[in-house]
């Protein structure tokens, strides 16, 4: 088995897809609140 140190990876990949998944799901949110409250306020 390979010797391993704690910390030593290089995680830049994995925080960049996380920062990404972060952003849209934000944005999909925010949508997603104005939209109901487009609705709410129309009464449709």
């Amino acid at each position: 088995m390979a010797n391993h140190t704690h910390g030593e990876m290089n995680v830049a990949a994995q925080e960049n897809t996380f920062d990404g998944f972060i952003r849209w799901m934000i944005r999909i949110a925010s949508i997603s609140i104005a939209i109901l409250v487009f609705l709410a306020i129309f009464n449709s």
